[in-house]
């Protein structure tokens, strides 16, 4: 037996020898197996990658004497599903596909780079440290630089120098890690990446008018401190609009309802009016004033309601890519 063969674990065998039969008779073999069989199976298959023609034969004749020479077999997400879609019952098929890959095709690693990195972060710091370089290391470089910035350091560190040393890993080991994935963590998040909710409330608090967001905030400050900063910290509000780029402010001007504006500066702060005045021209800005002025009395819930339409003006020209806001922290500040 070759060393190449010897290296190869029961399934990616298996996985090898049904490919070379193709759809019709590996189908039918497959077919035959238990569900936890063909589960194992599929996932050799989809990472078993090219195979040389010489590694086909070698197991090819094991198999069957008679079968003779053949070509080389490669193993893939798409020749898995063909297999097992000629075989069982599509029900069975999409069961098995969604346990590979995740709900929509995705396989594990698609699914884990949308997890919150706080999420991630908490489950990584109760892991292995070389199990967590493994896994951070398959990960986009600004997603995973998220993930370690909230490490304890000396985990972090750990981490780090593990990473530079991790050099290839066998695909068993993957594979193990991977299963651990789907098991111990995925499988307790949602379908797809899990939101930190501190973040959808902050949203939820940012719709509150004025004293339902005071009175909610000064309650939970009461019973959870803790949880009522990190809300505090993720929302933006109409005061944090002082943290855009002069170039933003003025393209959030461009769109804006213009009759809002006056109303929403009328209960603004100095700092707040003053970076709208600056830039406007000196006439648009005299008109403004005038028009602040004219507008009398101002009830609070009508200044309320023209903030939250300028600040959700300003969130969906960030979500267009034609500005930058931030989160309401200090190190967001423009100087």
């Amino acid at each position: 037996m070759s060393e190449a063969i010897s290296q190869l674990s029961g399934a990616q065998r298996t996985a090898i020898l049904m490919l070379a039969l193709g759809d019709e008779y590996g189908g039918k073999l497959m077919a035959m197996l238990k569900d936890d069989e063909i589960r194992e199976v599929s996932r050799a298959m989809v990472g078993l990658g090219k195979i040389g023609p010489d590694v086909v034969d070698q197991l090819c004749a094991e198999f069957a004497s008679s079968l003779g020479r053949t070509s080389a077999v490669s193993g893939s997400a798409e020749a898995t599903e063909r297999m097992l879609r000629a075989m069982l019952p599509s029900e069975m098929v999409n069961q098995i596909l969604e346990d590979l890959y995740g709900p929509a095709g995705r396989n594990i690693w698609d699914k884990l780079a949308k997890v919150n990195e706080s999420v991630l972060a908490d489950y990584l710091c109760h892991e292995h440290p070389q199990t967590a370089s493994m896994v951070l290391s398959r990960l986009a470089a600004d997603h995973t630089a998220r993930v370690i910035a909230l490490l304890p350091e000396p985990l972090a560190i750990e981490i780090v120098e593990r990473m530079l040393t991790l050099g290839g890993v066998q695909r068993e080991a993957v594979d193990d890690v991977e299963r651990t994935l789907r098991a111990d963590f995925m499988a307790n998040l949602a379908s797809s990446a899990q939101r930190d909710p501190h973040e959808k409330m902050a949203e939820i608090f940012n719709a509150f008018d004025r004293n339902v967001e005071s009175r909610l905030i000064a309650a939970l400050e009461a019973r959870n401190e803790e949880a009522a900063q990190r809300i505090k910290s993720l929302m933006f509000t109409f005061d944090d609009l002082v943290r855009l780029a002069p170039q933003d402010v003025q393209t959030l001007l461009r769109a804006v309802e213009k009759e809002r504006l006056p109303i929403a500066l009328k209960g603004g702060s100095d700092r707040i009016r003053e970076l709208f005045m600056r830039n406007l021209s000196e006439r648009a800005g005299k008109m403004l004033r005038d028009d602040i002025e004219a507008l009398g009395p101002v009830r609070l819930r009508d200044v309320d309601a023209a903030q939250l339409a300028i600040v959700a003006t300003a969130k969906d020209l960030a979500a267009q890519g034609e500005i930058e806001i931030g989160t309401g922290k200090e190190d967001d500040l423009v100087i």
